[in-house]
């Protein structure tokens, strides 16, 4: 009988828990939401979620204790961040007229632009809501197997990241210009978009989390 991967599902006060539980949960994972460093650390592995405005989850990370948590895994075990969890990894945000993220990987967190402009050439609107496509995966790692180029993800977010290193960078997005939608580093994985909201693809992108064999 193979063995169940356990995953902690980071509680700070900040993102749909019970979404992102329940896709995890599907999976085959079997999921614990907590903020308890006792249970991370018996956790195979690690979900950080984030909705809402930066400043308002970091100090939800720092009054949990999650911050510490964050910066103390991303070197012992596999760690998957979704939407503000992973604009929250790198240094700066534009958000609320700037805040200090957690500094784990080196970069900034600009705003769109609003006089950006798609495919038609109409202004792009802010925030980024709905479903976009993503490219530029190296299919050969096991996080997207089974994943096509182009396959489309749900966001939700006003604000993109980007990384200082360009090789971090795991798959694009285009909407108005390219942004990065996820970025890879050893055992770090983070997603712009919301893979619990995101039907088929989502939930294979997840199943390659909990299946991922560091």
């Amino acid at each position: 009988m193979s063995k169940v991967t356990k995953i902690a599902l980071l509680d700070y006060g900040m993102g749909n828990l019970h979404s992102a539980s329940k896709a995890l949960s599907a999976v085959g994972a079997e999921v614990f939401i907590t903020n308890d460093p006792k249970v991370v650390a018996a956790a195979d592995k690690i979900f950080f979620p984030g909705v809402g405005a930066m400043r308002d989850c970091i100090a939800g990370m720092v009054d949990a204790g999650i911050d510490e948590v964050i910066r103390h895994a991303v070197f012992n075990k596999p760690v998957m961040a979704i939407c503000v969890g992973m604009q929250a990894l790198f240094e700066q945000s534009a958000e609320n007229g700037g805040t200090p993220c957690l500094g784990i990987l080196d970069g900034v967190v600009p705003a769109f632009d609003p006089a950006w402009k798609d495919e038609q050439g109409a202004q792009i609107k802010v925030p980024h809501m709905g479903w976009n496509t993503i490219n530029g995966m190296d299919f050969d790692h096991p996080l997207w197997h089974g994943i096509e180029d182009n396959s489309h993800f749900y966001f939700v977010h006003s604000y993109y990241c980007e990384p200082a290193n360009s090789t971090q960078v795991a798959a694009v997005c285009d909407y108005g210009q390219p942004f990065c939608a996820s970025i890879l580093q050893d055992n770090l994985f983070a997603t712009q978009f919301h893979p619990e909201k995101s039907h088929t693809a989502g939930l294979q992108l997840l199943k390659n989390f909990v299946d991922w064999d560091i």
